[in-house]
């Protein structure tokens, strides 16, 4: 009998750890990640990005879009907008509520593949959304300083051209890198300008067992002279579970960094 009482425990642990992690999976969280680099043009004052990773399945809560809206100078989907299997209603339902906080750009993950690519590039066609594929955008502030938004194809499928974006950047200016997948970092070369990275792609290990998984976990870090922001990403892959990686999007503040290091 006692056996049976504990293996009755176990369930409900058990039970109750599943719960646990389907609701980490399910979180809305905006985190408001304020990034100061010396190099970034001060005329352009300040500049509020939306960036969202990895949204798979899931449906954006018009809770983060009611949160972030009127703060944001445009939004970025850092790939992975959908996967094999989601409704193309739901995906467009997304870009929808996403085009209401800003002008929206886009790179390609590799679950984006999965998914009729032709029909999700005539969608994203459709509704405006602006597309970085191996190419460049540039932004111009009134006193004539440049910044450019890079993006590449996914790297994991041997789609990335860092150099025809590198190229679509013709001037001299700050440079900021969209690739779904992380691993870009280590191509960087000095002569490619690359100042920040957005990335997702790795989920943050998604499920860490003891605060190890196999990924690391989202952050910002510098690497290869470079500042790179890695997402845990909003949605899940294979199972609708996190541990230790909870889901996120990311308000970023861009400003200028004073000489006294503040």
């Amino acid at each position: 009998m006692e056996i049976v009482y504990i293996l009755i425990g176990m369930l409900l642990l058990g039970c109750l750890l599943l719960l646990y992690m389907y609701r980490q999976a399910f979180q809305d969280r905006v985190l408001r990640d304020e990034i100061r680099l010396k190099d970034f043009p001060a005329s352009f004052g300040t500049v509020k990005i939306f960036f969202i990773s990895d949204i798979h399945k899931r449906i954006v809560s018009d809770s983060i879009i009611n949160e972030v809206k009127g703060e944001v100078d445009f939004v970025i989907i850092g790939g992975d907008l959908a996967e094999k299997g989601v409704p193309l209603e739901r995906v467009s339902a997304n870009l929808e509520k996403l085009r209401q906080v800003g002008p929206v750009f886009f790179v390609w993950g590799n679950n984006d593949y999965e998914f009729n690519s032709h029909e999700l590039d005539s969608l994203l066609y459709h509704t405006g959304i602006k597309v970085l594929d191996n190419t460049a955008v540039k932004f111009e502030s009134a006193k004539g300083d440049v910044l450019y938004l890079l993006g590449i194809d996914d790297l994991g499928l041997g789609k990335s051209r860092l150099d025809l974006a590198v190229r679509d950047a013709e001037e001299e200016g700050f440079r900021i890198l969209v690739s779904h997948n992380p691993a870009i970092v280590n191509r960087l070369k000095p002569d490619d300008k690359i100042s920040l990275v957005l990335s997702g792609h790795t989920h943050g290990g998604q499920i860490r067992i003891f605060g190890f998984g196999p990924y690391e976990l989202g952050g910002i870090k510098k690497k290869k002279g470079a500042t790179v922001l890695t997402s845990n990403g909003y949605g899940t892959t294979g199972v609708p579970f996190r541990l230790g990686a909870k889901a996120e999007t990311h308000l970023i503040t861009l400003a200028p960094k004073s000489e006294s290091g503040s």
